[in-house]
């Protein structure tokens, strides 16, 4: 799903914690990209969003990198 995919959805959500575990569960099940994800944590200013890493299988540099972006994503 892409960004505008997603919001369409989420506009139907009228729980924003409802509206979090969506967006988290479609990320975990592959269905949502992280930069979509990290996106939509910024913009809803979701700042107790969960850390989230990306697979294992990157290198360390883009496991660090990854970190960064989603702690930057989430504070404010």
């Amino acid at each position: 799903m892409n960004s505008d995919e997603v919001n369409w959805l989420l506009q139907t959500i009228e729980d924003p914690e409802n509206a979090k575990r969506f967006v988290q569960a479609q990320y975990q099940r592959g269905r949502i990209p992280y930069h979509v994800m990290a996106s939509l944590a910024r913009d809803r200013n979701w700042t107790d969003w969960p850390v989230v890493e990306k697979p294992a299988a990157l290198i360390s540099v883009e496991c660090i990198t990854t970190r960064q972006e989603i702690l930057a994503a989430t504070t404010p």
